[in-house]
């Protein structure tokens, strides 16, 4: 399908297929409740399907975008356009998020599974809006349905016709400072998933990248690279003499300063262009005045726009 939508959030939330107040104390639980609501507004809608199909997406990552909002979605083959419910709770809704308050705003979202985007594009528009926690409480507590459309209807909520790199980005990427030692480099990537890691200084300019590449590269002298006879490092001694000296080496020392970037504002669908020619896992999302703003890593895009 892949085609544009109206802008307007509010477009798509009919006053019929809000809950205030909801009872419902579990993600599954608001999820059935408007699953259940929509299917009674929406001709030829499975609740049950619907469910099912929500909750296979939830147990694969909990969908709260933002501090109390909460956007469980699926690609469903039930629906031929976006479809939208939401309930809203002051007493919070547990999603089971570790370390994440209780939710108290939940926009059910479906879309048609041959467009990929439109989800999230929806995404990208609520976690703008909802940004500021306030803003979360205030329209919680709104009295009723007709309260809370008339909320959207006077918001600037619009859903982007397009995706840009910020709205696929890691926003919180792991980072280390240009002055971090080669020892707190690597205890860095000894606790994290991270394969390659932007370089950052005290105001957040890019400076370099370090992969655990740059890292073997670093410890071993590059004539090593062309013997074939290896038997003087069996015991690894270029390793030892670098880790000898790891409190003074710096990440500066080591890191480099070639790399691929591209701005926040950038259309998405370029990302998918740099990955496949360059042969890259990582790219690197700066703003206009070069410091980083995120990083848009190949396995989370594709799950974006593939299964999510």
């Amino acid at each position: 399908m892949n085609v544009q939508v109206n802008p307007h959030f509010y477009n798509f939330l009919a006053e019929g297929n809000i809950i205030s107040g909801t009872k419902a104390e579990t993600a599954r639980d608001v999820i059935a409740e408007l699953a259940r609501l929509l299917a009674r507004n929406t001709a030829g809608l499975n609740a049950n399907e619907i469910i099912d199909e929500v909750m296979l997406r939830e147990k694969r990552m909990p969908t709260v975008i933002a501090s109390g909002l909460a956007v469980p979605h699926a690609r469903s083959e039930q629906v031929d356009r976006l479809l939208v419910a939401m309930a809203t709770s002051t007493k919070g809704i547990d999603f089971g998020v570790p370390g994440k308050p209780k939710v108290n705003i939940v926009i059910l979202v479906l879309t048609p599974p041959d467009d990929p985007g439109l989800h999230l594009q929806v995404l990208a528009a609520l976690a703008k809006d909802f940004m500021d926690p306030k803003v979360v409480q205030e329209v919680a507590a709104l009295a009723n349905p007709k309260a809370v459309l008339n909320y959207f209807t006077s918001s600037p909520v619009e859903i982007p016709q397009f995706l840009r790199a910020r709205d696929v980005m890691i926003r919180t990427p792991v980072t280390l400072l240009e002055n971090n030692t080669l020892n707190e480099a690597i205890a860095v990537f000894a606790t994290s998933n991270a394969d390659e890691i932007p370089v950052i200084d005290d105001t957040r300019e890019l400076r370099g990248v370090v992969s655990l590449a740059d890292l073997l590269k670093f410890s071993l002298p590059e004539h090593i690279l062309w013997m074939d006879d290896l038997s003087s490092v069996y015991r690894f001694q270029p390793f030892s003499e670098v880790l000898q000296t790891a409190d003074e080496t710096k990440v500066a020392d080591f890191m480099r300063e070639e790399f691929i970037t591209v701005n926040e504002d950038i259309p998405a669908v370029q990302l998918a262009k740099l990955f496949l020619m360059n042969k890259l896992q990582k790219l690197l999302v700066v703003d206009d005045a070069n410091r980083l703003a995120g990083v848009v890593e190949l396995k989370d895009f594709c799950a974006k726009l593939f299964w999510e």
